[in-house]
């Protein structure tokens, strides 16, 4: 009797042991098909807010025109009326003043008010004057733009290095101006 009770807990316990590992395989496979599940979700998710080819178009109150063309972009997640955009080309343009081109890698425009912030590797086109810089942005409530981070502008004649260059949309008055009051602006004549 004691050895048939010692083979049926030794054949039980292997049996659980069986059982333990065919549960925790189940358990196993469950869990990595949930995760599956979770991480198909996510990207859809994610796949849902992404949008290919983006093209917009608007004109505000005051007649200017806004047509901005990037790669790719999605809803900010702060701010439901920011888009966040990538591989930036746009266009201002206006009857009272010249239009203003831009390329960026990256941008955040607001379609409630048209303010835009475009960053890294910016290119503007603005008269006769290319201007590149880290940052640029443009607030059409003020009819203001701000260039800063690494602003170099180049016309015809010279090359300017500043700080900070400010823009009046309206009165196509530029104010170049160095980074700190103890730093320069560098004129290069061409």
């Amino acid at each position: 009797n004691n050895n048939n009770k010692i083979i049926e807990d030794v054949s039980l316990k292997k049996s659980q042991t069986k059982v333990d590992k065919i549960v925790s395989t189940i358990v196993d496979k469950d869990n990595g098909n949930l995760k599956n599940k979770h991480d198909k979700k996510k990207s859809k998710e994610k796949i849902k807010n992404l949008v290919k080819d983006i093209e917009y178009n608007s004109i505000d109150e005051k007649g200017n025109k806004f047509y901005l063309l990037a790669s790719s972009g999605k809803s900010n997640i702060n701010n439901k009326d920011i888009l966040d955009l990538d591989n930036v080309r746009g266009e201002i343009t206006s009857d009272n003043r010249d239009t203003i081109y831009i390329v960026s890698d990256f941008a955040q425009f607001n379609s409630v008010n048209s303010n835009s912030k475009f960053y890294n590797n910016v290119v503007i086109n603005y008269q006769d004057k290319q201007i590149t810089c880290i940052n640029f942005d443009i607030n059409m409530e003020t009819n203001k733009a701000i260039a800063y981070n690494d602003v170099i502008i180049t016309d015809a004649k010279s090359t300017m290095r500043a700080g900070i260059l400010e823009l009046d949309l309206k009165t196509r008055d530029i104010n170049i101006n160095p980074e700190s009051a103890k730093d320069k602006i560098e004129v290069i004549a061409n």
